[in-house]
C-alpha cells in the first residue's frame, strides 16, 4: 500500500518560494501619489515643529528633564537586560546586514536589483540628513548635560535626533515599502512601526537620548520612506546601467574564451587559356604530369616487357633494332 509522505511546515514554504523563481513581470512599485506627498508635507510639519520646540526650550524640553529624572532603567532595573539586547534593532551595522541579505536573496530569486538599490538609496539619505542635523543642532545628550532646563543645542553633541529610532524606521520600513501585495504591505508596515517604536523607548529608557530626540528620529526616517517614490526613476536606471556593464563583461568574456578558427583557404583564380597559345608546346607546364614516367621517350619496340619474374623473352644475340643497316649475311649451302 502506498502511503503518501505528510508535507511539513518548512516544505510548504519552500514550495511557495519556488513559485516565484523568475523576475515578476509587473513589479509594483510605489508612486509619489497626493496621499503620500499630503503625509511627506504633514511629516515635514511635524519635523519643524519638534526641531522649533527645543530651539526655544518649551515644555517639550522640561518633558525631557522629567523623563531623565525619572531614571526608567532603576524604575524598571529588571528588563534592563531585555532591553540591552533590544536596542540592537536600531544599530546601523547589524540591521543592514540582516536587511540587506534578505533583500540580496530576493533580488536572486527575482532577477532584479531594485530591492537592495533601494536599500542603498534610503541608507544614503539617512546618513546625510540624519548626520547632518546632528553636526548643525550639536545637541548633548541626558547623561552630558550641563544646566538643567535648558535644551543643550550646539554645544558640540551628536544626539538629536536619534540615529537609533530613524535606522529602525527606515531599516525594518524598507520590507514594508518593497513588499509585493498590499496585505503584506500594511502587516510589516505594523511591524515596522512597533519595532521601531521599542527601538526609540529603549533608548529613553536607558538614558541615552531625549524624548524628543526620538520622536524626531521617528520624523526624519519617515521622510525618508516617504521620498523614496522620487528616486525609483533613479534605481531603474542604475539598475539598467548595471545590467549593461554586467552584459557586456559577459560578452567580452564569451569573445576572449572562443577557440580561433581554422585558415580558409583562398581561392586562385585561374586566367582562361587561349587557344592559340595551346598550339605552341612551350605554352605547357613544364613540369611533367605523375603518371608519366621520367627520362626520354622511347617507343614500345624498343622496351623489353619486364614481369616479376624476369623478362618473357629468351636473350636473343643477333636480334637488332629496327632502322639500322645490317650486313649481307654470308650464304652457305651446299
Amino acid at each position: 500500500m502506498r502511503t503518501e509522505r505528510n508535507l511539513t511546515r518548512l516544505d510548504r514554504v519552500f514550495a511557495r518560494l519556488d513559485r516565484e523563481p523568475e523576475r515578476p513581470a509587473h513589479i509594483d512599485v510605489p508612486r509619489m501619489s497626493r496621499h503620500r506627498v499630503a503625509l511627506f508635507a504633514a511629516t515635514l510639519a511635524f519635523y519643524g515643529a519638534i526641531v522649533w520646540a527645543v530651539v526655544i526650550t518649551s515644555w517639550l524640553v522640561r518633558l525631557d528633564w522629567q523623563v531623565m529624572f525619572f531614571r526608567p532603567y532603576q524604575q524598571w532595573s529588571e528588563i534592563h537586560a531585555f532591553v540591552d539586547y533590544y536596542v540592537v534593532l536600531g544599530q546601523r551595522g547589524p540591521t543592514a546586514v540582516m536587511i540587506a541579505a534578505w533583500l540580496g536573496w530576493r533580488s536572486w530569486r527575482q532577477h532584479t536589483l531594485r530591492p537592495l538599490l533601494a536599500l542603498g538609496v534610503s541608507l544614503l539619505l539617512l546618513n546625510v540628513t540624519v548626520g547632518a542635523a546632528k553636526l548643525s543642532m550639536g545637541r548633548l545628550g541626558p547623561h552630558y548635560a550641563t544646566t538643567v532646563g535648558s535644551n543643550e543645542m550646539w554645544l558640540g553633541g551628536d544626539i538629536f535626533p536619534s540615529g537609533h529610532t530613524a535606522n529602525a524606521v527606515v531599516t525594518w520600513g524598507i520590507l514594508a515599502y518593497l513588499a509585493s501585495t498590499p496585505a503584506a504591505r500594511r502587516w510589516l508596515s505594523a511591524l515596522s512601526a512597533v519595532t521601531s517604536l521599542g527601538v526609540g523607548l529603549s533608548t529613553v529608557y536607558l538614558g541615552t537620548h531625549w524624548l524628543s530626540d526620538v520622536l524626531l528620529g521617528w520624523a526624519a526616517g519617515l521622510l525618508i520612506l516617504l521620498a523614496l517614490p522620487w528616486f525609483e526613476p533613479l534605481i531603474a536606471r542604475a539598475e539598467a546601467v548595471i545590467f549593461g556593464l554586467r552584459d557586456r563583461l559577459r560578452a567580452r568574456r564569451a569573445g576572449t574564451a572562443t577557440v580561433p578558427a581554422a585558415p580558409v583557404e583562398v581561392p586562385v583564380r585561374v586566367k582562361p587559356r587561349d587557344s592559340a597559345q595551346d598550339v605552341s608546346p612551350t605554352a605547357r607546364s613544364p613540369r611533367a604530369p605523375v603518371h608519366l614516367a621520367p627520362g626520354p621517350h622511347t617507343a614500345r619496340s624498343e622496351r623489353t616487357p619486364v614481369t616479376p619474374a624476369g623478362s618473357r623473352r629468351p636473350p636473343q644475340t643477333d636480334r637488332v633494332t629496327r632502322g639500322t643497316t645490317t650486313s649481307a649475311r654470308p650464304v652457305t649451302g651446299g
